[in-house]
């Protein structure tokens, strides 16, 4: 387990709170990783730096963030986390909460291909993160 001596005092509270509260669609993501790809460790509501992470996995450095209505108006707060967060080294995907309900087997799909796709795969501009959506990588 990460230290987190270098994270403000309550961000471990914080995380257990956000993981404790989380919504059906980030459970139900993170249930479903879990058993797809059993050999990588996921985790749930991850600090890094001063935000943290929905889903994170240390040894792909990818942080999936599962998107819900709210976000339509955060754009410019999504962008800037996504930022510093793809600075710490992170490839950052995002899905819709829509899409995990609706359609979690291609969600699935979509994100094996994005982890396969590592070299050589076209990244998302800066600060945009790359969107999952009806089963097809962005």
């Amino acid at each position: 387990m990460r230290a987190y001596e270098n994270h403000r005092s309550g961000t471990v509270q914080r995380a257990r709170n956000l993981r404790r509260d989380a919504p059906e669609p980030e459970r139900r993501l993170l249930r479903a990783l879990r058993e797809a790809f059993p050999d990588l460790k996921w985790r749930h509501q991850t600090p890094v730096g001063p935000y943290h992470a929905d889903i994170l996995c240390f040894s792909e450095k990818v942080v999936i963030e599962v998107d819900g209505d709210t976000h339509a108006w955060t754009a410019e707060y999504d962008a800037a986390r996504t930022r510093f967060i793809e600075r710490e080294g992170y490839r950052v995907l995002r899905v819709t909460n829509n899409d995990v309900m609706q359609n979690l087997d291609g969600v699935i799909a979509s994100l094996s291909l994005s982890l396969r796709e590592r070299e050589g795969a076209p990244q998302a501009r800066k600060g945009e993160g790359s969107t999952i959506a009806e089963g097809n990588p962005a």
